[in-house]
């Protein structure tokens, strides 16, 4: 991560002088006395395109989550605690550090009623706010005397003066047999259905991941992801609109789109089409990611407002893309075993050159060379020591760790290949490890295996299952803070939802069921010592259980990844007999099927190494 700071004054001075420009606001508004600046793009983005990276460019933070807030004294940025060590480097003496999570942790609303006088103006960029944020942003700041101002152009770029492009890149039809499962006709009137069920007339989308699904498209527009941007909508009557820039829809891709009925549009016509839909006032279903600016063209009796029925219909993947999972794991397994195999050879043999970087760049090269690769699922987490300490660390060349055999090694990463996504964490120490770091592992391990044994009725929620994986750790004490798994997309995002694993109470939580795709991800970490995690990605997957309560039916989990547990690290008298059993069934299914496709591979290394790590215990 970089850490050095620079100097915001003349862009802040910059922004602040446009607080009263017509050019933002519209003409004849009242000036703005504060600017809302968060992290997301018009799609709300996890993970964005370096032209919609418009907090990090202003504040020169450049965590993934966090928000700033420049008023005409102040300059403030709020992020949780897997940034504040990074943002205290990052931002200079102009910005102020909020640490949000912490119990003394000040409401933003509250912090502006403090520095503003009332009445006064917040802007913001409508359509960087999703409708249910901008909605609960306007009441919170209505409670303290204060207004929301939706601005008419965005004023941080317009003092971005060498703001990047908007990537452009091809935009191409995966393959429906082999890989989607599905027809764009089918998935196209299973919404169709929802719709009618609602009495809506037409539903808009903004979130990329839900346009590639459903429309069998993939893209590269934003790293590590692949989708594109673009909008869509679908009407009852008169069928789908999809909204991208026609010239870089391959032709096979548009010429699939044409024969199952979506019209292309230009991607900036998606406002006058909302506005068409709605000007009959037909009811028109508004997801709750959509952006604030598309929601405002509809009348409010005329908006259905819920969660899109997309996400819930691309959790829960079809018998092709579970299949295309399986298989897109055991190559995965494959790249990650042997690169494991790499490094232990390397360090043993008295290389003490390796950093975190380099290891992260030859693990890709590990990956790229596996049928159907397309790139990582996101940045390799490689860490070293106490940086493994760090849950989201992120290594850079000029400040990076090195590995060696003295320390833990804990390497998250993954990969996107067209027929699935794959997350994976191992931990591993290449010399010897301390007592407590194995029973730490132990613990964490324990975890996992009592995760992937539970047994559960179809609706039991992520919450429900969580207190599994944190028994083992909180049984002496120990914890760790964040969830314990998050949805995986089938050759789409790394995290998608509705579903997850966590201890975080949600209302109207979504329930598990067959078909829908989890991480199991526990872990254990000391501050400036290591880190400890190991995740699994899993498959929700009926189970027959002797007795069935309430007709509910039950599930269980399928491990997915296929990549070997590290035995030096297990203590085995901490683990009971059901667990031992599970690691070495694991253990065989990897042995088969990473140790086959090694030794056809002709990796001998590789294939040495998957068979000295799943002997069994």
């Amino acid at each position: 991560m970089t850490s050095s700071a620079k100097d915001t004054t003349p862009l802040l001075a910059d922004l602040r002088s446009l607080f009263s420009s017509p050019t933002v606001l519209g003409a004849g508004q009242a000036p703005i006395d504060a600017f809302w600046i968060p992290s997301e793009d018009a799609h709300q983005s996890e993970y964005i395109a370096d032209c919609d990276n418009r907090r990090a460019f202003i504040s020169n933070f450049t965590g993934s989550s966090g928000f700033a807030i420049v008023t005409r004294a102040e300059a403030t940025l709020w992020t949780d605690g897997r940034y504040f060590l990074q943002a205290a480097q990052q931002l200079d003496a102009n910005w102020t550090l909020k640490k949000l999570g912490l119990p003394d942790s000040e409401k933003q609303h509250e912090f502006l009623a403090k520095v503003l006088p009332a009445g006064s103006r917040v802007g913001c960029d409508p359509f960087l706010h999703s409708t249910l944020k901008y909605n609960k942003l306007r009441k919170d700041l209505q409670t303290v005397g204060l207004e929301l101002v939706s601005v008419v152009a965005n004023p941080v770029d317009m003092v971005w003066k060498d703001r990047p492009a908007r990537p452009k890149n091809p935009v191409f039809a995966l393959d429906e047999t082999a890989y989607a499962g599905a027809t764009v006709q089918s998935k196209v009137g299973e919404i169709k259905a929802k719709l009618t069920e609602q009495r809506a007339a037409a539903i808009v989308f903004s979130a990329l991941d839900e346009i590639a699904w459903l429309f069998n498209l993939r893209g590269s527009d934003i790293e590590c992801n692949p989708v594109f941007f673009s909008y869509a909508i679908l009407h009852v009557e008169h069928g789908a609109f999809l909204f991208v820039d026609e010239s870089r829809v391959e032709s096979a891709a548009k010429q699939r789109l044409q024969t199952q009925g979506v019209t292309l549009l230009p991607y900036d016509a998606i406002a006058s089409k909302v506005s068409e839909f709605a000007a009959g006032g037909q009811r028109v279903w508004i997801p709750n990611v959509c952006p604030q600016a598309l929601a405002s063209l509809v009348k409010k009796a005329s908006q259905l407002k819920a969660d899109s029925p997309v996400e819930l219909a691309k959790a829960i993947k079809n018998a092709t893309e579970l299949e295309g999972m399986r298989q897109a794991h055991i190559r995965d397994g494959a790249a990650l075993c042997g690169y494991f195999a790499w490094l232990e050879n390397q360090l043993n043999s008295g290389n003490t050159s390796l950093t975190e970087v380099t290891a992260a760049d030859k693990l890709e090269g590990f990956r790229r060379v596996q049928k159907d690769f397309f790139s990582l699922s996101f940045p390799t987490i490689s860490s070293s020591g106490p940086n493994g300490a760090i849950i989201h660390y992120h290594p850079e060349a000029a400040t990076c760790r090195s590995v060696s055999l003295a320390e833990l090694y804990l390497c998250d990463s993954g990969a996107q290949y067209l027929d699935g996504t794959t997350d994976v964490t191992r931990t591993l120490h290449f010399g010897t490890p301390s007592a407590h770091q194995r029973e730490c592992y132990t613990r964490v391990l324990k975890g996992n295996v009592q995760l992937s044994l539970a047994i559960f009725p179809v609706g039991a929620t992520g919450q429900n299952l969580d207190v599994i994986a944190r028994r083992p750790l909180w049984d002496i004490g120990l914890d760790y803070r964040h969830g314990t798994g998050h949805g995986v997309g089938s050759f789409l995002n790394v995290h998608e939802g509705p579903h997850r694993i966590s201890a975080v109470s949600v209302a109207d939580a979504v329930g598990l069921k067959p078909g829908m795709v989890v991480t199991n991800e526990p872990g254990y970490y000391e501050d400036g010592a290591f880190g400890i995690r190991i995740e699994n990605v899993m498959a929700v997957v009926p189970h027959t259980a002797r007795f069935n309560f309430g007709n509910r039916g039950y599930l269980r989990f399928e491990t997915l990844t296929m990549a070997p547990l590290q035995s030096k690290l297990i203590v085995k008298e901490l683990l009971t007999p059901e667990e031992v059993e599970w690691i070495n069934a694991y253990h065989a299914e990897v042995r088969e099927k990473v140790g086959s496709a090694l030794k056809s591979a002709g990796d001998s290394l590789g294939y040495e190494w998957v068979m000295k790590e799943t002997a069994a215990l």
